[in-house]
């Protein structure tokens, strides 16, 4: 009998062909009916291994949730980038690939990202979801975040309304 592990870990240069294919998988699975088709690819595509690579010699917060060898997913975080909120850092991204959604890969995930914007005096956190992504707005409703401030985005011709949610330091 085999036992797989569980860590977080920083991102590293190597990772990024790994990172592509998480954002991919979770992309599609999370965006697939919301943001029009084209703009979905548009947007992953831009996201390959170049790209993520750059990201992390660039010194981008980028932490890893690795089921055994595998990368079962990613968050991406730093300094809140919305001067109008009051809160100090950010949760860019937090993706899952679909078959590791559901099992509390997300929540140690979360936490563990909190924990390091914490640790780097930014206390009090903001993410933005998509409103009508139930599946994101109830994950960040169920961990205690309350939703503050509301905005919108375009992809391609199509306006989305999105949610920020946040908690105190």
């Amino acid at each position: 009998m085999s036992t797989s592990t569980i860590e977080i870990r920083r991102a590293r240069p190597q990772d990024a062909q790994a990172l592509a294919e998480a954002h991919d998988e979770a992309w599609r699975a999370a965006y697939r009916g919301l943001i029009p088709g084209i703009e979905l690819e548009r947007l992953i595509n831009r996201r390959g291994p170049t790209w993520w690579e750059t990201a992390v010699r660039r010194g981008s917060r980028i932490s890893l949730i690795m089921f055994g060898d595998m990368v079962a997913g990613y968050a991406n975080y730093g300094r809140n980038r919305a001067k109008s909120l009051p809160y100090a850092g950010e949760v860019y991204e937090l993706y899952l690939k679909p078959e590791f959604q559901g099992l509390g890969f997300g929540r140690r995930l979360f936490g563990h990202a909190r924990r390091d914007l914490t640790g780097n005096g930014l206390a009090s956190t903001v993410v933005w979801a998509l409103s009508d992504n139930d599946h994101a707005t109830g994950f960040y409703r169920a961990l205690g975040g309350r939703a503050v401030a509301r905005s919108s985005e375009t992809f391609g011709t199509q306006v989305l309304d999105k949610v920020a949610f946040a908690w105190a330091g």
